[in-house]
């Protein structure tokens, strides 16, 4: 039997990335899957195809993870849909990078509302089912610049740290229904975030991971499978690096 089979999950800024991968490992272990992002691209069309050609339902919705009341439908209408929501993965986030001197409060607002309340918003949504059915596993997408900070990335890094005490807070006040709260902070993780920076800083980044190389986003998938299913039915409130070992 597949690890995650009848269970169906949410996955926020599913379309790409980190999101997308994680999307394919869950359908291909039986997983039915319902991906969020901003709008209904190219990107979200191809993932949709590829997860019902694994055989299992799926679908993309737009929705905006930062907008409580957008969450809240997203929620409802997988709910209607689906049937039921079994996991969540808090993956929705943005980048605005600044020395602090140079960062402007929109910078700062913008990243704090898609990286962190959006794990509000849908956290609070989903934990009415999950706490119904006493069952459940939500994944917030963390970082290891939430732990260790990061200079020119203050306003990301504080999203992140604010992610791992959210973790730690709802795996607390869940817990006694069933329902588990983790949180992946992955390190330096080859997507298109990532690519944008230029040479110089990756091969910084590359000297400083004792494995001497970046992370695909089937690294983070892999765990965020094991998250998801019952391997980690005593998993809750933790925070797992996966970083090559750069933050230990």
């Amino acid at each position: 039997m597949k690890l995650l089979q009848n269970k169906t999950a949410l996955i926020t800024g599913g379309s790409r990335g980190i999101g997308r991968a994680i999307a394919l490992k869950f359908a291909v272990q039986g997983a039915n899957v319902a991906f969020s992002d901003i709008a209904y691209d190219e990107n979200a069309q191809s993932l949709e195809n590829e997860l019902k050609a694994l055989g299992v339902k799926a679908k993309a919705f737009v929705s905006d993870a930062s907008s409580y009341d957008e969450s809240e439908k997203l929620v409802n209408a997988i709910v209607e849909e689906f049937g039921q929501i079994d996991i969540l993965v808090n993956n929705a986030g943005i980048t605005r990078d600044n020395l602090l001197m140079r960062m402007n409060e929109l910078d700062w607002d913008l990243v704090i509302k898609v990286n962190l309340k959006s794990a509000f918003n849908l956290t609070k949504a989903v934990q009415r089912f999950m706490l119904k059915q006493r069952s459940g596993s939500i994944i917030n997408m963390a970082s290891v610049v939430g732990v260790s900070g990061n200079a020119g990335q203050s306003n990301y890094s504080a999203s992140k740290a604010g992610l791992i005490g959210f973790t730690k807070s709802i795996a607390k006040e869940l817990g006694s229904r069933n329902v588990r709260c983790n949180a992946i902070a992955p390190g330096y993780i080859q997507t298109d975030m990532t690519a944008k920076l230029n040479d110089e800083v990756r091969d910084a980044w590359i000297q400083n991971i004792p494995l001497r190389r970046g992370g695909v986003p089937e690294d983070v998938a892999n765990v965020a499978l094991f998250l998801a299913s019952d391997l980690a039915g005593y998993v809750s409130g933790q925070v797992i690096n996966v970083c090559g070992g750069m933050q230990v």
